[in-house]
């Protein structure tokens, strides 16, 4: 049984909180991309964070509720953008690091358990509700999921991308 609270609190700023670390984080980090690419990177995260979260929070199948209702509200909307951020300092770190397709699976394994970690902060807070047998196990198979794509897109846009693309 799932407890919804009604009031400001914990979840949400939990989420404002994320959201605007994140956001210092890449603001501070030396300029690594063009903008093109940069944006693109941060709305990777977004797009994912709203894609996995409408369809599998919504009926027919709502595995889980987001935020203090299972309606739509702008701290949703806020908590699915916290994901910008940080796939942004995924793919900052990769480049910076100059990770090898070789040792590709590892750092994607690294990501997967910190943001499997961050996931399960949230939802001890309060921002997820699971529902319908739905636990933080199939959220690291998604997280492998996803990075994974992010690796390959990381290598497309490395060879076919913008001109300016470099890697130090």
């Amino acid at each position: 049984m799932n407890k919804y609270d009604h009031h400001f609190n914990g979840n949400e700023w939990f989420v404002i909180i994320a959201l605007i670390f994140g956001i210092l984080v890449v603001y501070f980090l030396p300029w690594r991309f063009p903008k093109q690419i940069a944006i693109v990177f941060v709305g990777c995260g977004i797009f994912f964070g709203f894609f996995f979260d409408q369809t599998l929070s919504v009926l027919p199948v709502s595995f889980y509720d987001i935020g203090d209702t299972s309606h739509f509200e702008v701290i949703d909307f806020l908590s699915q953008c916290m994901y910008g951020p940080y796939s942004y300092l995924f793919f900052y770190l990769y480049d910076r690091l100059t990770i090898s397709p070789r040792f590709s699976p590892i750092y994607i394994l690294v990501w997967t358990f910190i943001s499997t970690g961050f996931e399960k902060v949230a939802d001890m807070i309060g921002v997820f509700h699971y529902k319908h047998g739905y636990n933080i196990y199939f959220s690291f198979v998604l997280y492998l999921g996803v990075l994974s794509i992010w690796v390959m897109f990381y290598y497309f846009l490395k060879a076919y991308g913008h001109k300016q693309f470099k890697s130090s």
